[in-house]
Protein backbone atom coordinates (compact mmCIF):
# COMPACT_ATOMS: atom_id res chain seq x y z
CA UNK A 1 0.00 0.00 0.00
CA UNK A 2 1.29 3.44 -0.88
CA UNK A 3 0.04 6.64 0.72
CA UNK A 4 1.03 9.93 -0.89
CA UNK A 5 0.42 13.22 0.89
CA UNK A 6 0.17 16.62 -0.74
CA UNK A 7 -0.98 20.12 0.08
CA UNK A 8 1.57 21.24 2.62
CA UNK A 9 3.32 24.57 2.45
CA UNK A 10 4.00 27.89 4.10
CA UNK A 11 1.06 29.92 5.40
CA UNK A 12 0.59 32.84 7.73
CA UNK A 13 -1.07 32.44 11.09
CA UNK A 14 -4.83 32.46 10.71
CA UNK A 15 -4.65 30.99 7.24
CA UNK A 16 -5.85 27.67 5.87
CA UNK A 17 -4.43 24.63 4.12
CA UNK A 18 -5.97 21.43 2.83
CA UNK A 19 -3.92 18.27 2.95
CA UNK A 20 -4.67 15.27 0.76
CA UNK A 21 -3.57 11.65 1.05
CA UNK A 22 -4.02 9.45 -2.00
CA UNK A 23 -3.96 5.69 -1.45
CA UNK A 24 -2.77 3.21 -4.07
CA UNK A 25 -5.67 0.88 -3.31
CA UNK A 26 -9.19 1.02 -1.99
CA UNK A 27 -9.42 2.60 1.44
CA UNK A 28 -12.41 0.44 2.27
CA UNK A 29 -9.88 -2.10 3.51
CA UNK A 30 -8.70 0.17 6.31
CA UNK A 31 -10.55 0.29 9.62
CA UNK A 32 -9.22 3.77 10.20
CA UNK A 33 -7.21 6.48 8.53
CA UNK A 34 -5.71 9.49 10.15
CA UNK A 35 -3.37 12.41 10.14
CA UNK A 36 -0.39 12.59 12.43
CA UNK A 37 2.25 15.26 12.86
CA UNK A 38 5.76 15.47 14.15
CA UNK A 39 7.59 18.64 15.07
CA UNK A 40 11.40 18.68 15.48
CA UNK A 41 12.42 17.09 18.74
CA UNK A 42 8.92 15.86 19.50
CA UNK A 43 7.12 12.55 19.17
CA UNK A 44 4.67 11.89 16.38
CA UNK A 45 1.16 12.67 17.60
CA UNK A 46 -2.34 11.91 16.37
CA UNK A 47 -4.07 14.95 14.91
CA UNK A 48 -7.29 13.51 13.52
CA UNK A 49 -8.69 10.11 12.70
CA UNK A 50 -11.71 8.84 10.82
CA UNK A 51 -13.04 5.31 11.20
CA UNK A 52 -14.56 3.20 8.43
CA UNK A 53 -17.98 3.78 10.03
CA UNK A 54 -17.43 7.53 9.84
CA UNK A 55 -16.72 8.38 13.47
CA UNK A 56 -13.97 10.90 14.02
CA UNK A 57 -11.43 11.79 16.68
CA UNK A 58 -9.43 14.99 17.07
CA UNK A 59 -6.58 16.08 19.25
CA UNK A 60 -7.73 18.75 21.70
CA UNK A 61 -5.29 21.22 20.18
CA UNK A 62 -7.00 21.13 16.77
CA UNK A 63 -10.67 20.67 17.68
CA UNK A 64 -12.93 23.20 15.99
CA UNK A 65 -10.12 24.20 13.61
CA UNK A 66 -9.33 21.02 11.64
CA UNK A 67 -11.73 18.73 9.80
CA UNK A 68 -10.92 15.25 8.57
CA UNK A 69 -12.83 13.62 5.73
CA UNK A 70 -12.49 10.82 3.25
CA UNK A 71 -13.68 10.22 -0.31
CA UNK A 72 -13.97 6.48 -0.76
CA UNK A 73 -14.59 6.84 -4.50
CA UNK A 74 -11.23 8.59 -4.93
CA UNK A 75 -9.36 6.57 -2.28
CA UNK A 76 -8.34 9.86 -0.73
CA UNK A 77 -8.16 11.23 2.79
CA UNK A 78 -8.30 14.97 3.50
CA UNK A 79 -7.48 17.33 6.33
CA UNK A 80 -8.91 20.84 6.16
CA UNK A 81 -6.90 23.06 8.46
CA UNK A 82 -8.28 26.48 9.35
CA UNK A 83 -7.17 29.17 11.77
CA UNK A 84 -3.65 27.83 11.65
CA UNK A 85 -1.24 28.69 14.43
CA UNK A 86 2.57 28.69 14.53
CA UNK A 87 2.41 25.71 16.89
CA UNK A 88 0.78 23.70 14.08
CA UNK A 89 4.12 23.75 12.27
CA UNK A 90 5.23 20.16 11.71
CA UNK A 91 5.63 17.38 9.20
CA UNK A 92 2.19 15.89 8.63
CA UNK A 93 1.81 12.19 7.88
CA UNK A 94 -1.08 10.14 6.61
CA UNK A 95 -1.57 6.81 8.34
CA UNK A 96 -3.79 3.81 7.74
CA UNK A 97 -4.86 1.15 10.24
CA UNK A 98 -5.72 -2.24 8.81
CA UNK A 99 -6.24 -4.22 12.02
CA UNK A 100 -9.31 -3.93 14.25
CA UNK A 101 -9.62 -0.72 16.21
CA UNK A 102 -11.00 -0.09 19.69
CA UNK A 103 -14.25 1.87 19.88
CA UNK A 104 -13.78 5.16 21.66
CA UNK A 105 -10.01 4.97 21.60
CA UNK A 106 -8.09 6.89 18.90
CA UNK A 107 -5.32 5.08 17.09
CA UNK A 108 -1.90 6.30 18.15
CA UNK A 109 1.30 6.16 16.09
CA UNK A 110 2.26 2.61 17.15
CA UNK A 111 -1.16 1.42 15.93
CA UNK A 112 -0.60 2.60 12.36
CA UNK A 113 0.15 -0.10 9.78
CA UNK A 114 0.98 2.09 6.77
CA UNK A 115 2.55 5.54 6.54
CA UNK A 116 2.92 8.15 3.86
CA UNK A 117 6.16 10.04 3.32
CA UNK A 118 4.89 13.23 4.95
CA UNK A 119 4.30 16.81 3.90
CA UNK A 120 5.66 19.87 5.65
CA UNK A 121 3.35 22.53 7.07
CA UNK A 122 4.93 25.77 8.26
CA UNK A 123 2.87 28.50 9.88
CA UNK A 124 4.52 31.88 10.26
CA UNK A 125 3.54 34.35 12.96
Amino acid sequence: VQLVESGGGLVQAGGSLRLSCAASESIYGFNAMGWYRQAPGKEREMVAEIRIIGSTYYADSVKDRFTISRDNTKNTLYLQMDSLKPEDTAAYYCGAVAHPTVAGQPSLSPDVDYWGQGTQVTVSS
